[in-house]
């Protein structure tokens, strides 16, 4: 492994480095993430399913800080014994569980182990990652949790049920956090995007789908709100949107709209 010169570390560095785990690293977000953590010093372990992707995410970043892949599905069984193996020698100061799964469809048009496996990667993993990490986190005294989470959690979701239905999980498990952390010098954050203009996005809703953040400026807002409140929502229109939503909506119609919106992704494109 490539040894780097010492630096003064920045603050941000101190508090959440040396070394940080992206969840759901290979594309979109979680290679965002990974590229923003090295632009701030710390160095990296990647997981996601695709060895090869991930090395193409890996390999630019390597000339900077010390990059680890491991290629590991994060539904698996032994999720949390794999990260305690994966990590036993790092000394972790962030966990960013970014990794999702989602269909859409008709709730009873998706196979049931389809939505079961939506639910072990969603919310299992999650709540393994925070165990395995906000173990270590407490003890070193300092450090992060940063689950990414959706616009679909604050209302229910059709055609994405599951899928909000696990992002409405994360996101009430991470407020818990903050509150239950916090005191104990871990910062807790839950980040509720948007449509993002990622790899999956743009396959589901095509060249004429609504407009999207880019990954690099969700990720931006993301760490910026790290150690601030509970939970964040990147992106005026968003937040602006989520503000009519929760105050000028009843919720049957806030439901109804997300519903409206969903359909438009899942028609096909022509």
């Amino acid at each position: 492994m490539p040894s780097f010169a010492a630096a003064e570390p920045t603050a941000f560095a101190h508090k959440y480095g040396p070394w940080a785990v992206v969840a759901g690293a290979s594309e979109g977000l979680g290679a965002a993430f990974a590229r923003a953590l090295a632009d701030r010093g710390l160095n990296l372990l990647l997981l996601a399913r695709r060895a090869d992707v991930l090395e193409s995410v890996a390999a630019p970043l390597r000339a900077r800080v010390d990059v680890r892949t491991a290629a590991l599905d994060l539904g698996d069984p032994d999720l949390a014994a794999r990260l305690d193996a994966l990590t036993r020698d790092l000394d972790v100061g962030l966990c960013v569980y970014n990794a999702a799964l989602s269909r859409i469809g008709p709730f009873l048009d998706v196979p049931l182990a389809d939505k079961l496996k939506i639910v072990d990667v969603n919310c299992r993993g999650p709540l393994l990652a925070a165990h395995v990490f906000g173990e270590r986190l407490v003890r070193r005294g300092r450090g992060g949790l940063l689950l990414m989470s959706s616009l679909t959690a604050f209302w229910g979701s059709p055609l994405v049920a599951t899928y909000g239905a696990t992002k409405a999980f994360n996101l009430s498990l991470g407020e818990a956090l903050w509150y239950e952390l916090g005191p104990r010098g871990v910062d807790v954050l839950v980040c509720c995007a948007g449509a993002t203009r990622t790899p999956g996005f743009e396959r589901s809703s095509g060249p004429d789908g609504p407009r999207a953040m880019t990954p690099d400026a969700v990720v931006a807002e993301a760490l910026h709100a790290l150690g601030g409140p509970p939970s964040a929502v990147p992106g005026r229109l968003n937040r602006f949107a989520a503000f009519l939503l929760n105050r000028l909506f009843p919720r049957s119609g806030a439901v109804a709209l997300m519903g409206s919106q969903t359909a438009r992704l899942s028609k096909p494109s022509t």
